[in-house]
């Protein structure tokens, strides 16, 4: 990694001298109030204006995920879009069975689409080594790295990563609500969530911010410098960077990821705006990544690489919170404080104590938003 590269892009962040907002153990929200709506323009069901925005559930999803997937789509049908009927659109890299449609459909009253992901978007590209992929996941199984062997896992972190946006299913649809199977909701959403987005000039949100394995992702923040020596007018003027490289918190993290704090937002729940991941400043600096080999040579994950595209091409006041949508990915939780959630404990990170640590949330509110 280039220190001058660090400095030069240091300053361009418009803020780099800010403190965080308070010392010593977050105040956290989620059980410091009673959590409602998001303040701002919403829209209701039921609404003159409830005109849908260009927007989808989506869902990367294989055939024998159907379980898990028709609990998920049951949370969500019950909790909001049996209000808003909002399509649902489900991608594998395989054809979708003929139960799985059947019983997906009988699931929602919504339009539900199914689509092949094209082998080129899939497929290891060629200027991969597999002879150096061999060696490398033998080094990510050494430091106890899930599914460091599991090729699909890999191309799933890609398609995730850079690949979906450009699905010609999608070439249209502006917004999506990314929807992992297995994946819990707990509480009555009565707003419209893509108009939330689209109104008050919103561009990603999230609900879960934790810390990435750093073993994983050892090259991703020096490649990412690489880029950003290349094409400095991409980076926002008010960006998340001290979110990105803060180092007291777990300074080991920053030291094996080579200058990435590896804060991120996990991915497996977000909405977002394709119109940010579609623009030149992403798409080429996933074109970059893909081309630099670590989402097979590491395990560059989709959450990592969305988060520091993020953090660094977007202004940091477009990035929200979902604090009142309560959500459960195994094994960490968002649960606030309200009477619309059920099942699940106010401020609930995780049910194993010790990977409370693995929350960092506070770092992105102390160093970046209020909350």
């Amino acid at each position: 990694m280039s220190r001058e590269q660090l400095e030069k892009l240091k300053a361009l962040q418009q803020d780099e001298t800010r403190q965080p907002a308070s010392s010593g153990e977050w105040d956290n929200p989620l059980v410091r109030d009673v959590v409602g709506e998001p303040a701002g323009v919403l829209v209701h069901a039921g609404e003159e204006n409830q005109k849908r925005a260009n927007a989808t559930l989506l869902s990367l999803v294989r055939n024998s995920e159907l379980r898990g997937l028709l609990r998920t789509m049951k949370d969500i049908e019950t909790n909001f879009n049996s209000k808003f009927n909002y399509p649902w659109t489900f991608f594998n890299d395989v054809p979708f069975t003929e139960e799985f449609k059947k019983r997906t459909r009988a699931a929602t009253n919504a339009e539900v689409r199914y689509e092949l992901i094209p082998k080129e978007h899939w497929d290891t590209p060629p200027w991969i080594n597999p002879d150096v992929v061999s060696v490398s996941n033998e080094i990510l199984v050494e430091d106890h790295i899930m599914y460091a062997k599991q090729a699909s896992y890999h191309r799933m972190c890609r398609w995730n990563s850079g690949m979906f946006y450009k699905h010609p299913a999608l070439k249209d649809v502006r917004w999506y609500w990314r929807v992992e199977p297995s994946t819990r909701y707990y509480c009555g959403i009565d707003y419209d969530v893509f108009r939330y987005m689209e109104d008050n000039d919103k561009t990603y949100g999230y609900v879960i911010n934790i810390y990435d394995a750093p073993q994983s992702i050892r090259t991703l923040w020096p490649t990412t410098l690489e880029y950003v020596a290349k094409h400095p007018e991409y980076v926002h003027p008010n960006n998340s960077l001290a979110w990105l490289i803060e180092d007291t918190k777990r300074p080991n993290h920053n030291k094996i990821a080579n200058g990435y704090s590896t804060c991120h937002f996990w991915s497996n729940f977000e909405i977002g705006d394709m119109d940010f991941f579609r623009s030149d400043a992403y798409n080429k600096y996933f074109e970059y990544l893909d081309h630099a080999g670590g989402f097979f040579y590491e395990r560059w994950g989709d959450a990592p690489v969305h988060s520091v595209g993020l953090g660094l091409f977007l202004d940091r006041n477009k990035i929200h919170w979902f604090k009142d949508i309560g959500y459960l990915h195994m094994p960490y939780y968002n649960c606030p404080s309200s009477k619309k959630c059920r099942g699940c404990i106010p401020g609930k990170f995780v049910d194993v104590k010790a990977f409370n640590r693995e929350n960092c949330i506070d770092n992105f509110f102390s160093l970046i938003h209020e909350n």
